[in-house]
């Protein structure tokens, strides 16, 4: 049986790996905070004995894998993707618990970037240059859209308006996604986080001086990009900031 010209069997083999890879991030949400080595035998003689299956965690890489191999097939970017997924969730959940997003996860997706940006100009041989310059300007555009924004922000408001985490997040992640769709990513993030803000306040479940992670509306953002193509989120957010004027 095919799906997409891909039979049923890829999509179990991938479904299989999303499901062992969200059950790793959870090992991962525990060592990268503690700056401990996430690849040692603790994982298999200390976490694996005694840990719980993570169920939330294994579904969704699980659906992300499938979903991918569905839109995209089988490519470079699906398998960037891949890599990049579980790191995207596992900084979603730590800066959500902790606030923080560790620089050792931040590097790693910087590297895997830098990594499929020299991949991507190899193997393709016309357009290599163009995407290679793509990438490079993502990450100067979104590392500093956000470092403005954090500048200017403390010093309007007298303290750090948004961590460096998130910009050094954005910078790296500007290298997948290229300066077009980092621009889509920041305003996507800031709507999210408006929206979600609101909602808080209105149910008055943190007050207005509360800090609430910025990280998790950057993952949310990055994600969309995966499945949908930068001209249909253009006209997305178009009809949304137009109210369906445009």
């Amino acid at each position: 049986m095919y799906i997409n010209d891909l039979h049923i069997l890829a999509y179990l083999a991938v479904g299989i790996l999303g499901l062992i890879v969200g059950q790793f991030i959870d090992w991962c949400n525990l060592r990268l905070p503690e700056y401990k080595k996430v690849f040692s035998k603790e994982f298999f003689s200390e976490y694996l004995k005694n840990c719980r299956p993570k169920y939330i965690l294994m579904i969704i890489i699980a659906v992300a894998y499938v979903s991918l191999l569905y839109f995209k097939g089988i490519n470079i970017d699906t398998i960037k993707y891949i890599i990049l997924i579980p790191m995207l969730i596992s900084a979603f959940v730590i800066d959500l618990k902790l606030q923080i997003i560790p620089n050792r996860l931040t590097l790693t997706i910087f590297e895997v970037g830098l990594v499929f940006t020299f991949l991507t100009t190899l193997l393709n041989i016309n357009g290599g240059i163009d995407l290679f310059i793509d990438s490079i300007l993502g990450m100067l555009v979104g590392g500093g859209i956000f470092l403005i924004i954090t500048l200017i922000g403390g010093a309007i408001a007298g303290k750090e308006a948004m961590g460096f985490g998130d910009v050094k997040l954005m910078g790296a992640l500007g290298l997948f996604f290229g300066w077009r769709n980092m621009i889509l990513i920041s305003v996507m993030s800031f709507l999210f986080a408006a929206i979600v803000s609101i909602v808080i306040l209105i149910s008055r479940k943190k007050k207005f001086s509360e800090y609430i992670p910025f990280g998790p509306f950057i993952v949310v953002a990055s994600i969309i990009p995966m499945y949908v193509s930068t001209a249909d989120l253009l006209l997305i957010l178009l009809e949304i900031f137009s109210l369906g004027t445009y």
